[in-house]
């Protein structure tokens, strides 16, 4: 098959395009796009490019350092090991959006959108090493735990205790009630196409499970996480790998498909141009988080000598979301020629799939071509384990932000809410409309995203001062050890 694909008669378009949407639903979908416009874009790319520069790409010069301090470093009392934490936080980065999000993303941009999904995690990566050395520098010790994030930094670095405590409000908000629901909702379809299972059925099974799981606190959240991503990533790299290797002679022509509609060249999707940028970028923040806000939860919560080292860690993590597992499921599915590309006019560009939406059933379907038997079945169960942890990073992260907001306070029942909302969230976004679940999670991410991205950028003076200051330990043959006294944060900024 055609890796172009073949041109359709105009058929419909998703539920939040048509003129048939319920009021309500309209205002979710307006609010939307007024958070996920241009600025916002332009936002997180101006960021990106920024400590890009001023770390010196520390995305490429650190790259082996990273690999190093992955595995080094052992846990605590208080905190979990570099590795764990790493894990924790590819938990939440490696989801949904890397099986469901990369297909929406050409189907609603083309090819295209991925190389600007590329585009956005390489620069995102020196985005995540500021917030992740950040959440580091200010984290604290909260019931023998450590705990950190934007709203510790927030608080701590810029002395603006409002603007915490609205990012704590939205992040809960966020993590509890928006975002489980695009998780629970993709497992639930992968299952249903794959197994016939029930989508009551599938949600409250996740249910079962999470709550075993939450109930059991960080500790046995990292332990889950340090079994489960690598085991999940690796197996389904490596079925990427083998359905790669059979078409390795078509790889030039999928990367020239990707780059050539990436920058209006490819005619059959000249209309996507705009779409492929808009696409790419918010399909690839959301898969892989990269200043978000999400990760520093994670990275604060790691045992280390010095903040620059879980920074370093979480660059890395970004690389291996987007670079290494986004890639793959795009390449799968544009090998096999399995994909749709809707036109923003109305109808379709290209339509391979009749009668399929936008999800999941890309990447089952291309496995499929390659192996038919186990194809839809591996990729619900391999679904289920990316969503499942996402879901698992996504509790940790609200309840770090309600231990901020909470203090020294101990009643418990706030906790208890928290997790039976969460609850409640998951299992109801295993019943609700996709497009609904991922306008929910979108409007999430976006709302964090504003918040984060700006606090980073005014106190990027920390972040900096500690990788100058790593780097001056190494040079000097030392094992960096954190001096917060000893950093001089303005003559980073010359």
């Amino acid at each position: 098959m055609s890796l172009q694909g073949k041109r359709s008669h105009f058929g419909a378009f998703p539920q939040t395009l048509t003129t048939k949407t319920k009021p309500m639903e309209q205002f979710i979908y307006s609010i939307n796009n007024l958070i996920w416009s241009n600025a916002l874009i332009l936002l997180c790319l101006g960021a990106g490019i920024y400590f890009s520069i001023r770390t010196g790409f520390v995305q490429v010069r650190y790259f082996r350092e990273m690999l190093r301090l992955l595995f080094s470093g052992k846990s605590s009392q208080q905190g979990v090991s570099s590795f764990q934490a790493f894990a924790l936080a590819l938990s939440g980065r490696i989801g949904t959006g890397n099986i469901a999000g990369v297909a929406t993303a050409i189907g609603m941009g083309g090819p295209g959108s991925i190389f600007w999904m590329w585009v956005i995690a390489f620069l995102g990566s020196a985005s995540a090493y500021i917030e992740a050395t950040l959440g580091q520098i200010y984290k604290e010790v909260q019931d023998g735990q450590y705990r950190g994030g934007p709203a510790f930094y927030i608080e701590k670095g810029l002395g603006v205790k409002w603007y915490a405590v609205l990012f704590a409000l939205v992040t809960m908000l966020s993590m509890s009630f928006l975002l489980p629901g695009v998780q629970s909702n993709s497992i639930a379809l992968s299952m249903s196409t794959a197994f016939e299972v029930p989508t009551e059925i599938t949600g409250l099974v996740v249910c079962l499970f999470l709550a075993m799981i939450i109930f059991g606190g960080i500790k046995r959240i990292g332990k889950v996480a340090e079994f489960v991503v690598p085991f999940m990533a690796m197996g389904y790299i490596i079925l990427a790998v083998v359905i790669i290797s059979l078409n390795f002679s078509e790889i030039p022509n999928v990367f020239k498909l990707i780059i050539s509609s990436a920058f209006n060249t490819e005619a059959m999707f000249s209309g996507v141009f705009g779409m492929a940028i808009s696409w790419g970028i918010k399909r690839g923040i959301y898969s892989n988080e990269a200043g978000q806000g999400t990760a520093p939860h994670a990275a604060a919560a790691a045992e280390v000598s010095h903040p620059a080292k879980q920074g370093l860690v979480q660059a890395f993590s970004v690389y291996i979301d987007t670079l290494f597992v986004c890639t793959a499921t795009a390449f799968m599915i544009l090998f096999t020629g399995q994909y749709n590309v809707m036109d923003p006019e109305g109808g379709y560009i290209v339509e391979n799939l009749p009668g399929i939406t936008i999800g999941p059933e890309f990447t089952q379907m291309a496995i499929s071509e390659h192996f038919p038997l186990v194809g839809s079945g591996f990729v619900a169960i391999a679904l289920m384990f990316f969503a499942f942890t996402t879901i698992m990073a996504y509790y940790y992260i609200a309840e770090t932000n309600l231990s901020y907001l909470m203090k020294d306070k101990q009643q418990k029942w706030p906790l208890h809410v928290l997790r039976i909302l969460i609850l409640i969230a998951t299992y109801y976004g295993s019943i609700r409309t996709a497009e609904l679940a991922w306008t929910f999670g979108d409007i999430g991410v976006g709302l964090m995203a504003w918040l984060n991205v700006i606090a980073i950028l005014l106190l990027r003076k920390p972040a900096l001062a500690a990788l100058k200051d790593y780097k001056k330990q190494k040079d000097a043959g030392k094992d960096p050890v954190y001096n917060f006294e000893g950093f001089d944060q303005e003559s980073s900024e010359k």
